[in-house]
Formats: structure tokens, C-alpha cells, sequence
């Protein structure tokens, strides 16, 4: 009777353990999924270059660097437009961005500048394959519009 009684409390306590385990990794695999879509964001740039011309912009969560041939410039920006153009960030697969076809071909013969953007992620840089300017790819355009379209209103 003591066997019997001692098998299954080790039946019953094998059983709970499985139990407990399989939450635990249920747990894990939902914070890895959260993690994932909450990356941090803490730099932005776009750079656009041709022979003889280049320009560069920097977001970060505090200002904006814009250099144009050396000539550079620094801003403090307001947190709401850090967090529209980090936002527009975040809504991209970072990890595919070099792989996004570019709509034109004018930067290999000069037809128009090369561009690209550089996004930091978790100290991580990610580089988006490079485009012409004012052509991105689709899945890049309402970023690059953002950020572009800071530095064109400023300058009107």
C-alpha cells in the first residue's frame, strides 16, 4: 500500500512539473515576441551622396545633425518629432531593410545621388540597400518622406 501511495505522488508530481515547465517557455516565447516588437530606436540617419555633393541627417531621441558638404548643422528637436520618425522606424523588419529593391537606377550613372538609411536598433546598426534620392523603395518611403520632409519645411 506505501508503494502504492509513494508511485503516485511521483506520478502526480512528475505531471505538475511538465505543467509548470510548459508555461514557463510559453512565458519565454511571448517576452521574445514583445521584445522583438519593441525595439529601441536610437539613431536614424539618411545619407545622399553623388560626385562632388553630399548631405547627411542624424535623428537622435535629442536632436537633428544635418551635413551638407561639412557644412554642419545641429538642432534640438521636440520629443514628438522624435517619436513620429522613430516610430515609422519601428514598423519596419530592420533585418531586411538591405534587401528592399530600389525602384530607379539613376545613381549608377549619376542621374541622381545615392541614397541610403542607417538605422540603429539596440546598438546595432542596420543599413538599407541604397536607392536613388527621392525614389526610395516602398516600405522605406513614409521614413524617408519624414525625414526629408523636416529638413524641407525648415528650409522654406
Amino acid at each position: 500500500m506505501n508503494i502504492q501511495l509513494i508511485l503516485f505522488n511521483i506520478i502526480l508530481i512528475t505531471s505538475a512539473t511538465s505543467c509548470v515547465h510548459k508555461n514557463n517557455s510559453e512565458n519565454t516565447t511571448t517576452n521574445i515576441n514583445m521584445a522583438l516588437q519593441q525595439q529601441k530606436i536610437e539613431q536614424i540617419q539618411l545619407a545622399e551622396r553623388t560626385r562632388g555633393f553630399s548631405k547627411s541627417i542624424v535623428f537622435t531621441p535629442s536632436s537633428k545633425t544635418t551635413n551638407t558638404n561639412e557644412d554642419i548643422v545641429n538642432a534640438k528637436i521636440s520629443s514628438a518629432e522624435w517619436k513620429a520618425v522613430s516610430q515609422l522606424a519601428q514598423t519596419l523588419d530592420l533585418s531586411k531593410i538591405s534587401d528592399l529593391q530600389s525602384p530607379t537606377t539613376g545613381r549608377h550613372s549619376d542621374r541622381a545621388m545615392a541614397a541610403y538609411i542607417i538605422i540603429t536598433s539596440n546598438g546595432k546598426e542596420y543599413t538599407s540597400s541604397s536607392f536613388d534620392s527621392g525614389h526610395p523603395p516602398k516600405e522605406l518611403e513614409a521614413l524617408y518622406n519624414a525625414i526629408n520632409g523636416t529638413e524641407k519645411t525648415k528650409n522654406q
